[in-house]
């Protein structure tokens, strides 16, 4: 993956201007292993993140080499490593939520309009089970407000710490903290709706 966002950029450029812009991005970029770890530490997180909000995998990776991709042709200047991973959660996660939204909206009117069959077949009674209540958290999860959404995936699908969580979002430690109890509290709320005793989550 590594390799096609370097390519990428270089085939932007038209005909002869391949090397031209080949020399601007290694003069931004000069040190090519400093991005080659960033990507390889940074870009699982980014996945995780970006797959739960988009509900798609397909999805998850294209928003996270966009971000890469923006990163890699921008001129960006940042005091450290760490201050482009924290960039970088923030883009993929307004990507993602933008495409959350888009085809949430395409999926409604796709429904009103032909009355789609949500129902899934029975591929046996474990399996189904662990496939409605997995798909029971998501939605809960789903109701839950942004801003304790955010920080309930960050946590537990980007296995992000509360700093972590508190310099991508922009906010404090201590909200974080106080954050995250309230998301959790509200999804228990939620899902003691149901009646179930117990979830099949993984």
């Amino acid at each position: 993956m590594f390799s096609e966002i370097k390519g990428k950029v270089v085939e932007q450029a038209p005909g002869g201007a391949a090397a031209r812009e080949q020399k601007a991005v290694e003069a931004a970029q000069p040190d090519t292993s400093v991005f080659r770890r960033l990507y390889d530490t940074v870009f699982p997180i980014l996945f995780k993140v970006s797959c739960r909000i988009t509900g798609s995998e397909e999805a998850a990776e294209d928003l996270c080499q966009e971000a890469f991709f923006k990163y890699y042709e921008k001129d960006m200047a940042f005091p450290n490593p760490e201050e482009v991973k924290y960039w970088l959660i923030r883009v993929v996660k307004n990507s993602a939520l933008n495409y959350a939204k888009r085809k949430e909206r395409e999926r409604r009117a796709y429904q009103r309009a032909f009355r789609e069959d949500q129902r899934s077949p029975e591929t046996g009674e474990i399996l189904l089970l662990k496939k409605e209540t997995r798909l029971e958290v998501e939605e809960a999860l789903n109701r839950l407000p942004e801003n304790l959404r955010m920080v309930l995936i960050l946590k537990e699908y980007g296995n992000l710490n509360y700093k972590e969580i508190g310099r991508a979002l922009g906010i404090s430690e201590g909200n974080v903290k106080v954050r995250v109890f309230r998301a959790r509290e509200r999804l228990t709320a939620l899902l003691a709706e149901t009646g179930k005793d117990g979830y099949y989550v993984s």
